[in-house]
């Protein structure tokens, strides 16, 4: 049975979600068609260029995203002291970048004289587009919905871009987010796009690669959610080491790739002893979509969603159980 988008994705569970869109065409979302000659690479960079677009005007931050040949990856994090902070003519601002808004808006924003209810009027939009401004739904459908008119503009054709709605899973606690950011660094990789994650082309962990060992070295990408780094505070930050993530996500890639699980005890990051994760089964979860649905997180993080969403269980107990081991 279909689960509400609302029962999916509840802030007051986690702020830290995992979504995926998948292309309904067999002429890719990007890459090259086989069948056809064509090639669709170009449009990677649109999927990149529309994240940033979106991740600044949204209050919700990019923690890491790939963009493959006929899908996307991306987690998200609901900033809400974010959208709360905005003033009303900053909501307005920031929500007219995407659409032009009712007539009292535009008269607002350009500095017109109103009266009260006129003002009464414009605060009830503000309000509206401020929790729109920290709602994934809104979010990937200001994604999804650009892209589609993109792709089918170059593509001389109507109809459906997308194979259904976007996929949705809710990151329970700290070791699920590690888990799936590394999941999704990792796609090229795994695909065989990539020899490394420093070389997968439009994925976060080239970003970050990128801007840590250019002529800013140990920066952070400004338009993803920045990894812990000395000086930076706690709260606005995902609570792992930069160095670490790199090692970790440097090791997984090197385990799937070669399939060395015999070496693992020897060289796992010390990140996996601190949050508890078992190394095989750690790259058992590297095939993450055939293991976790709905959420991911510690059995008792599992409890206390289901309960919180009116349900006895959620799939992924026992790869829950086996993968985090406390």
């Amino acid at each position: 049975m279909t689960t509400a988008r609302s029962n999916l994705i509840d802030p007051a569970s986690t702020p830290y979600y995992h979504c995926m869109a998948r292309c309904v065409r067999r002429a890719f979302l990007c890459g090259k068609d086989q069948f056809s000659g064509k090639n669709y690479e170009h449009r990677r960079q649109w999927v990149e260029d529309r994240l940033n677009v979106l991740a600044d005007i949204f209050a919700l931050e990019i923690c890491a995203y790939a963009v493959m040949s006929n899908h996307y990856h991306v987690i998200l994090h609901i900033n809400r002291e974010q959208a709360e902070s905005w003033s009303m003519k900053e909501v307005l601002h920031r929500w007219s970048q995407l659409f032009s808004g009712p007539m009292l808006v535009q008269r607002y924003l350009a500095g017109a004289t109103m009266g009260e209810a006129d003002l009464i009027k414009v605060e009830e939009f503000a309000e509206k587009y401020r929790r729109r401004l920290k709602d994934i739904s809104w979010f990937m459908r200001c994604l999804n919905e650009h892209l589609a008119r993109e792709a089918n503009r170059e593509d001389g054709c109507k109809g459906r871009f997308w194979e259904g709605r976007y996929k949705s899973q809710a990151l329970l606690d700290e070791a699920a987010l590690l888990t799936c950011m590394a999941y999704v660094d990792l796609n090229p990789v795994r695909a065989k796009m990539a020899k490394t994650s420093e070389s997968s082309q439009y994925t976060s962990f080239k970003k970050r690669t990128d801007v840590y060992t250019g002529s800013q070295k140990k920066k952070q990408p400004a338009r993803l959610k920045p990894l812990k780094a000395p000086g930076q505070i706690p709260d606005k930050a995902i609570p792992y080491t930069l160095s670490c993530y790199f090692e970790l996500v440097d090791w997984s890639g090197r385990m799937i790739s070669k399939g060395k699980r015999g070496r693992i005890e020897d060289s796992v990051p010390n990140v996996l002893h601190r949050l508890g994760i078992d190394p095989d089964e750690w790259i058992n979860t590297m095939r993450w979509n055939n293991r976790f649905r709905r959420a991911v997180g510690r059995l008792s993080s599992l409890k206390d969603y289901a309960g919180h969403i009116g349900q006895h269980w959620v799939h992924g107990v026992s790869p829950s159980v086996c993968l985090f081991q406390v």
